[in-house]
């Protein structure tokens, strides 16, 4: 029984990164990114059913990574928490900030691949979804909020995404346009500033 040549998948995988990247999906060659890695188009036809399953398997760590950023932020029982602690939630600080874009930072080129290279796959529409999850995270934290009567503005649930859409916009940018971590350092300061969600939601 022969055993798979396995030396040759970080080749794939490397040049299909690039090519993704370069192209975007719809745009990319299977037959380049195997030319790129110095492999037959039967040797990725081994691996992976198709140049889909291929962008899947690239971003797959990085999908896993932003699931439990957001699990983190939904499940929590809020009812243990001190109203301090509630109003915290709120407050935009730059050093809880810094450790998010981090945390992107890390993941940064498939990154960009889910969320300015995906058209044509399952994951064309992530960064939309990705501020719906997030959307329903802010209203669990806002309905803990009003029901403690710390924030005195009605905000429905519409409303709230359209400030997550933007607020998770301002996050993904500095990516896709490759800013540097000296740039994103300098952005984090600025989107703290801009965005006051306390002052939205009528903290008290």
């Amino acid at each position: 029984m022969s055993v798979r040549d396995t030396s040759i998948d970080p080749k794939i995988l490397e040049s299909a990164r690039n090519e993704f990247f370069r192209n975007g999906f719809l745009q990319a060659e299977l037959k380049t990114i195997c030319v790129n890695a110095g492999v037959t188009t039967g040797a990725v036809y081994k691996r992976y059913k198709g140049k889909e399953e291929l962008f899947c398997a690239l971003v797959k760590d990085t999908v896993e990574v932003l699931d439990s950023f957001i699990v983190s932020r939904v499940d929590v029982d809020l009812t243990t928490l001190t109203d301090e602690e509630v109003r915290k939630v709120w407050i935009m600080d730059e050093k809880r900030m810094l450790e998010m874009f981090g945390m992107l930072w890390d993941i940064r080129e498939d990154f960009v691949l889910l969320l300015d290279r995906s058209a044509g796959t399952s994951y064309e529409n992530y960064g939309h979804e990705f501020a719906l999850r997030m959307t329903d995270a802010y209203m669990h934290y806002y309905g803990e909020a009003k029901r403690r009567g710390l924030a005195k503005t009605e905000v429905s649930k519409d409303e709230m995404h359209v400030l997550c859409t933007s607020f998770w916009t301002s996050v993904y940018e500095p990516f896709v346009h490759r800013m540097s971590w000296k740039k994103i350092e300098e952005h984090c300061k600025i989107v703290c500033h801009f965005f006051d969600f306390a002052s939205a939601i009528g903290m008290r």
